[in-house]
Protein backbone atom coordinates (compact mmCIF):
# COMPACT_ATOMS: atom_id res chain seq x y z
CA UNK A 1 0.00 0.00 0.00
CA UNK A 2 1.47 3.34 -0.98
CA UNK A 3 1.91 5.80 2.25
CA UNK A 4 -0.65 8.96 1.92
CA UNK A 5 0.42 12.47 0.11
CA UNK A 6 1.92 14.66 2.79
CA UNK A 7 0.02 17.56 1.19
CA UNK A 8 -3.39 17.95 -1.06
CA UNK A 9 -4.10 21.42 -2.29
CA UNK A 10 -7.63 21.33 -4.02
CA UNK A 11 -9.15 25.10 -5.54
CA UNK A 12 -7.49 26.78 -3.02
CA UNK A 13 -8.66 30.27 -3.17
CA UNK A 14 -7.74 33.38 -1.36
CA UNK A 15 -9.78 36.58 -1.74
CA UNK A 16 -8.30 39.98 -0.15
CA UNK A 17 -11.19 42.71 0.43
CA UNK A 18 -9.83 46.07 -0.46
CA UNK A 19 -10.63 49.52 -1.03
CA UNK A 20 -10.18 49.04 -4.62
CA UNK A 21 -12.79 45.96 -4.38
CA UNK A 22 -11.73 41.52 -4.03
CA UNK A 23 -8.54 41.13 -5.29
CA UNK A 24 -7.28 37.45 -5.81
CA UNK A 25 -4.11 36.13 -3.90
CA UNK A 26 -4.79 32.30 -5.33
CA UNK A 27 -7.73 31.36 -7.62
CA UNK A 28 -8.25 27.72 -7.69
CA UNK A 29 -5.29 26.58 -7.13
CA UNK A 30 -4.62 22.48 -6.70
CA UNK A 31 -1.48 20.71 -6.49
CA UNK A 32 0.18 17.98 -3.84
CA UNK A 33 3.22 17.16 -2.44
CA UNK A 34 4.80 13.60 -1.31
CA UNK A 35 6.99 12.89 1.56
CA UNK A 36 10.77 13.59 0.51
CA UNK A 37 9.76 15.52 -2.25
CA UNK A 38 11.01 18.95 -3.24
CA UNK A 39 8.37 20.92 -5.32
CA UNK A 40 9.11 24.47 -6.66
CA UNK A 41 6.81 27.30 -7.19
CA UNK A 42 8.09 29.66 -9.67
CA UNK A 43 6.81 33.10 -11.49
CA UNK A 44 7.63 36.80 -11.16
CA UNK A 45 6.29 39.01 -8.35
CA UNK A 46 2.89 39.15 -7.32
CA UNK A 47 2.04 35.41 -8.95
CA UNK A 48 0.76 34.12 -5.75
CA UNK A 49 3.69 32.18 -4.91
CA UNK A 50 3.75 33.49 -1.32
CA UNK A 51 0.14 33.64 -0.92
CA UNK A 52 -0.37 29.99 -1.72
CA UNK A 53 2.71 28.92 0.54
CA UNK A 54 0.83 31.34 3.51
CA UNK A 55 -2.09 30.32 3.53
CA UNK A 56 -1.34 26.96 4.46
CA UNK A 57 0.04 27.73 7.84
CA UNK A 58 -2.58 30.52 8.21
CA UNK A 59 -0.43 33.64 8.10
CA UNK A 60 -2.16 36.92 6.31
CA UNK A 61 -1.17 40.86 5.95
CA UNK A 62 -1.99 42.49 8.74
CA UNK A 63 -5.34 44.35 9.09
CA UNK A 64 -6.23 42.88 6.25
CA UNK A 65 -10.08 40.58 5.51
CA UNK A 66 -9.25 37.73 3.62
CA UNK A 67 -11.42 34.93 2.64
CA UNK A 68 -10.17 31.49 2.01
CA UNK A 69 -11.92 28.68 0.05
CA UNK A 70 -10.58 25.17 -1.02
CA UNK A 71 -9.15 22.53 0.82
CA UNK A 72 -4.99 22.22 2.13
CA UNK A 73 -4.47 18.60 3.90
CA UNK A 74 -1.70 18.03 5.90
CA UNK A 75 -1.37 14.16 6.10
CA UNK A 76 -5.31 14.23 5.63
CA UNK A 77 -5.88 17.06 8.36
CA UNK A 78 -7.47 20.51 6.96
CA UNK A 79 -5.09 23.15 7.90
CA UNK A 80 -8.20 25.74 6.75
CA UNK A 81 -10.43 24.98 9.38
CA UNK A 82 -7.93 25.10 11.90
CA UNK A 83 -7.79 27.02 14.76
CA UNK A 84 -5.22 29.66 15.51
CA UNK A 85 -4.56 27.50 18.61
CA UNK A 86 -4.58 24.33 16.31
CA UNK A 87 -2.05 26.40 13.48
CA UNK A 88 0.48 27.10 16.18
CA UNK A 89 1.42 23.61 17.30
CA UNK A 90 1.65 23.01 13.57
CA UNK A 91 3.86 26.03 12.31
CA UNK A 92 7.05 25.08 13.37
CA UNK A 93 6.51 21.44 14.22
CA UNK A 94 5.11 20.09 11.46
CA UNK A 95 5.91 23.14 8.72
CA UNK A 96 8.61 24.98 8.90
CA UNK A 97 9.20 28.22 7.22
CA UNK A 98 12.29 30.24 6.29
CA UNK A 99 11.60 33.64 4.76
CA UNK A 100 13.12 35.71 2.73
CA UNK A 101 14.07 38.32 4.81
CA UNK A 102 16.65 37.07 7.73
CA UNK A 103 16.40 40.83 9.84
CA UNK A 104 12.53 40.87 9.81
CA UNK A 105 12.12 37.68 10.60
CA UNK A 106 14.89 37.23 13.55
CA UNK A 107 13.77 38.78 16.65
CA UNK A 108 17.12 41.44 16.86
CA UNK A 109 16.71 42.03 20.98
CA UNK A 110 17.22 38.12 21.61
CA UNK A 111 19.85 36.56 21.18
CA UNK A 112 19.86 33.54 18.43
CA UNK A 113 20.37 30.45 20.86
CA UNK A 114 17.24 31.86 22.93
CA UNK A 115 15.20 32.23 19.98
CA UNK A 116 15.82 28.70 19.27
CA UNK A 117 15.18 27.48 22.93
CA UNK A 118 12.24 29.04 22.71
CA UNK A 119 10.89 27.55 19.58
CA UNK A 120 11.66 24.36 21.24
CA UNK A 121 10.20 24.81 24.36
CA UNK A 122 7.47 25.57 23.21
CA UNK A 123 6.99 22.91 20.63
CA UNK A 124 8.89 19.85 21.96
CA UNK A 125 8.95 20.24 25.69
CA UNK A 126 12.68 20.68 26.29
CA UNK A 127 13.59 21.91 29.54
CA UNK A 128 15.65 25.13 29.26
CA UNK A 129 19.11 23.33 29.27
CA UNK A 130 18.47 20.89 27.15
CA UNK A 131 16.86 23.44 24.34
CA UNK A 132 20.01 25.28 24.68
CA UNK A 133 22.15 22.25 23.78
CA UNK A 134 20.14 21.40 20.95
CA UNK A 135 20.36 25.24 19.51
CA UNK A 136 23.85 24.78 19.56
CA UNK A 137 23.52 21.41 17.79
CA UNK A 138 21.72 23.28 14.77
CA UNK A 139 23.68 25.98 14.51
CA UNK A 140 26.86 23.47 14.36
CA UNK A 141 24.31 21.86 11.75
CA UNK A 142 23.38 24.80 9.74
CA UNK A 143 27.38 25.43 9.67
CA UNK A 144 27.97 28.67 12.37
CA UNK A 145 31.07 28.53 12.82
CA UNK A 146 31.99 28.14 16.96
CA UNK A 147 28.38 27.53 17.54
CA UNK A 148 28.77 27.32 21.04
CA UNK A 149 29.75 30.95 21.31
CA UNK A 150 27.53 31.92 18.49
CA UNK A 151 24.71 30.67 20.46
CA UNK A 152 24.66 34.04 22.85
CA UNK A 153 25.00 36.45 20.05
CA UNK A 154 22.69 38.18 18.46
CA UNK A 155 21.47 38.64 14.61
CA UNK A 156 22.80 41.92 14.16
CA UNK A 157 26.69 40.44 14.89
CA UNK A 158 26.51 37.97 11.15
CA UNK A 159 26.37 38.77 8.14
CA UNK A 160 23.73 37.81 5.70
CA UNK A 161 24.19 34.34 4.68
CA UNK A 162 25.15 33.40 7.86
CA UNK A 163 21.85 35.29 9.43
CA UNK A 164 20.10 32.98 6.67
CA UNK A 165 21.61 29.81 8.30
CA UNK A 166 20.21 30.95 11.10
CA UNK A 167 16.56 30.96 9.87
CA UNK A 168 16.93 27.33 8.30
CA UNK A 169 18.02 26.33 11.95
CA UNK A 170 15.08 27.73 13.48
CA UNK A 171 12.35 26.04 10.15
CA UNK A 172 14.34 22.91 11.20
CA UNK A 173 14.57 22.42 14.75
CA UNK A 174 11.30 20.46 15.37
CA UNK A 175 12.11 18.15 12.56
CA UNK A 176 9.24 19.49 10.31
CA UNK A 177 7.70 16.88 8.07
CA UNK A 178 7.76 19.65 5.64
CA UNK A 179 9.80 23.02 4.88
CA UNK A 180 8.76 25.83 2.96
CA UNK A 181 11.83 28.33 1.64
CA UNK A 182 10.08 31.61 0.34
CA UNK A 183 12.61 33.69 -1.79
CA UNK A 184 15.84 32.14 1.13
CA UNK A 185 18.20 32.98 -1.19
CA UNK A 186 17.46 35.58 -2.97
CA UNK A 187 19.19 38.58 -1.61
CA UNK A 188 22.51 36.74 -1.15
CA UNK A 189 25.76 37.02 -3.51
CA UNK A 190 25.89 33.73 -5.97
CA UNK A 191 28.35 31.73 -3.91
CA UNK A 192 26.04 32.13 -0.42
CA UNK A 193 23.26 31.23 -2.71
CA UNK A 194 24.85 27.72 -3.68
CA UNK A 195 25.98 27.15 0.32
CA UNK A 196 22.39 27.65 1.25
CA UNK A 197 20.83 25.77 -1.52
CA UNK A 198 23.08 22.69 -0.96
CA UNK A 199 22.49 23.00 3.08
CA UNK A 200 19.03 23.03 2.12
CA UNK A 201 19.16 19.77 -0.26
CA UNK A 202 21.86 17.88 2.46
CA UNK A 203 19.10 18.18 5.14
CA UNK A 204 15.94 17.30 3.39
CA UNK A 205 17.79 14.17 2.06
CA UNK A 206 19.25 13.64 6.26
CA UNK A 207 15.82 14.53 7.86
CA UNK A 208 13.81 12.98 5.54
CA UNK A 209 11.53 16.36 5.14
CA UNK A 210 9.48 17.64 1.65
CA UNK A 211 10.08 21.13 0.77
CA UNK A 212 8.63 24.11 -1.10
CA UNK A 213 10.77 26.44 -2.73
CA UNK A 214 9.76 29.54 -3.69
CA UNK A 215 11.52 31.54 -6.36
CA UNK A 216 11.77 33.80 -9.67
CA UNK A 217 15.08 31.66 -10.80
CA UNK A 218 15.07 28.62 -12.67
CA UNK A 219 18.46 27.98 -11.68
CA UNK A 220 17.52 27.87 -8.24
CA UNK A 221 14.71 25.12 -9.46
CA UNK A 222 17.03 22.80 -11.52
CA UNK A 223 19.64 22.70 -8.39
CA UNK A 224 17.12 21.83 -5.46
CA UNK A 225 13.51 20.32 -7.26
CA UNK A 226 11.35 17.22 -8.15
CA UNK A 227 8.88 19.22 -9.70
CA UNK A 228 7.76 22.82 -10.44
CA UNK A 229 4.82 24.54 -11.05
CA UNK A 230 4.75 27.41 -12.71
CA UNK A 231 2.20 30.20 -11.49
CA UNK A 232 1.04 33.65 -13.02
CA UNK A 233 -1.59 35.50 -11.93
CA UNK A 234 -2.81 33.69 -8.92
CA UNK A 235 -3.25 30.20 -10.95
CA UNK A 236 -0.81 27.91 -12.04
CA UNK A 237 -0.05 28.03 -15.29
CA UNK A 238 1.92 24.84 -15.99
CA UNK A 239 3.46 21.70 -14.15
CA UNK A 240 5.75 18.96 -14.41
CA UNK A 241 9.16 16.58 -13.70
CA UNK A 242 11.85 20.10 -13.63
CA UNK A 243 13.77 18.50 -16.69
CA UNK A 244 10.98 18.01 -18.55
CA UNK A 245 9.85 21.69 -18.49
CA UNK A 246 12.93 23.10 -18.78
CA UNK A 247 13.71 21.39 -22.22
CA UNK A 248 9.93 21.41 -23.64
CA UNK A 249 8.46 24.07 -21.48
CA UNK A 250 4.15 23.87 -22.36
CA UNK A 251 2.62 27.56 -21.52
CA UNK A 252 3.85 30.55 -23.48
CA UNK A 253 4.56 32.46 -20.20
CA UNK A 254 7.21 29.55 -19.08
CA UNK A 255 8.82 29.70 -22.67
CA UNK A 256 9.25 33.54 -21.81
CA UNK A 257 10.93 33.21 -18.47
CA UNK A 258 13.36 30.17 -19.59
CA UNK A 259 14.61 33.04 -22.99
CA UNK A 260 15.34 35.40 -19.98
CA UNK A 261 17.86 33.09 -18.61
CA UNK A 262 21.12 34.15 -19.57
CA UNK A 263 22.46 31.43 -21.40
CA UNK A 264 26.71 30.75 -20.60
CA UNK A 265 27.17 28.50 -23.49
CA UNK A 266 25.94 30.70 -26.78
CA UNK A 267 27.68 33.45 -28.21
CA UNK A 268 28.25 37.24 -27.57
CA UNK A 269 25.29 38.03 -29.89
CA UNK A 270 22.61 36.03 -27.89
CA UNK A 271 19.92 38.63 -26.67
CA UNK A 272 17.67 38.04 -23.75
CA UNK A 273 13.54 38.15 -25.58
CA UNK A 274 11.87 39.73 -22.51
CA UNK A 275 7.75 39.28 -22.16
CA UNK A 276 5.90 42.38 -23.37
CA UNK A 277 4.03 44.34 -21.12
CA UNK A 278 3.54 43.86 -17.32
CA UNK A 279 2.12 41.46 -14.74
CA UNK A 280 -1.30 42.08 -13.27
CA UNK A 281 -0.61 44.08 -9.65
CA UNK A 282 -3.85 43.25 -9.36
CA UNK A 283 -5.63 40.21 -9.84
CA UNK A 284 -9.37 40.20 -10.30
CA UNK A 285 -11.89 37.43 -11.18
CA UNK A 286 -12.32 37.84 -15.33
CA UNK A 287 -13.20 35.78 -18.35
CA UNK A 288 -9.99 34.19 -20.28
CA UNK A 289 -6.40 33.19 -19.59
CA UNK A 290 -4.98 36.02 -17.68
CA UNK A 291 -1.61 36.01 -19.78
CA UNK A 292 -3.35 36.82 -22.91
CA UNK A 293 -2.56 40.51 -22.98
CA UNK A 294 1.07 39.78 -23.03
CA UNK A 295 1.16 36.37 -25.13
CA UNK A 296 2.52 36.33 -28.89
CA UNK A 297 0.18 33.29 -29.56
CA UNK A 298 -3.22 34.60 -27.72
CA UNK A 299 -7.26 34.80 -30.36
CA UNK A 300 -10.37 35.30 -29.43
CA UNK A 301 -10.92 32.05 -27.34
CA UNK A 302 -8.07 33.15 -24.93
CA UNK A 303 -9.45 36.33 -23.73
CA UNK A 304 -12.86 34.22 -23.77
CA UNK A 305 -12.17 31.20 -22.20
CA UNK A 306 -10.01 30.17 -19.18
CA UNK A 307 -7.95 27.36 -20.32
CA UNK A 308 -7.94 24.32 -17.75
CA UNK A 309 -4.91 22.33 -16.40
CA UNK A 310 -4.86 18.72 -16.73
CA UNK A 311 -5.14 17.09 -13.56
CA UNK A 312 -4.28 13.84 -14.09
CA UNK A 313 -1.25 14.01 -16.62
CA UNK A 314 2.23 14.10 -15.32
CA UNK A 315 3.16 17.50 -17.30
CA UNK A 316 0.64 19.87 -17.44
CA UNK A 317 -0.15 23.23 -18.96
CA UNK A 318 -3.42 25.59 -19.21
CA UNK A 319 -3.25 26.77 -22.61
CA UNK A 320 -5.54 26.26 -26.18
CA UNK A 321 -3.03 26.00 -28.54
CA UNK A 322 -1.52 23.04 -30.01
CA UNK A 323 2.27 21.91 -28.95
CA UNK A 324 3.44 22.60 -32.55
CA UNK A 325 2.57 26.54 -32.00
CA UNK A 326 3.93 26.48 -29.04
CA UNK A 327 6.89 25.20 -29.76
CA UNK A 328 7.33 28.63 -31.89
CA UNK A 329 7.96 30.24 -29.17
CA UNK A 330 11.15 28.43 -27.58
CA UNK A 331 12.91 26.87 -30.91
CA UNK A 332 15.80 28.28 -31.87
CA UNK A 333 16.22 30.48 -28.34
CA UNK A 334 19.74 31.51 -29.55
CA UNK A 335 18.92 33.54 -32.69
CA UNK A 336 15.60 34.79 -32.33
Amino acid sequence: MTSPRLLEVEQLTVCFDTARGEVYGTDEVSFHLDHGETLGMVGESGSGKSVTATSLIGVHPPLTRVRTTGSAKLEGRELLTMSEPELRTVRGAEIGYVFQDPLTALNPSLTVGHQLAETLIVHTGMDRAAARRRAIELLDLVGIPNSAGAVDSYPDQFSGGMRQRILVALAISCRPKLLIADEATTALDPTVQTQILALLRSLCRDLSMAMIMITHDFGVVAATCDRVQVMYAGRIVERGPVAEVLEHPGHPYTAGLLRLAPRFEVNHHHRLHPIPGRAPTVIKAKPGCRFAPRCELADDRCRREVPALSVDAAHAHACWHSPAKRATLTEDRTTR
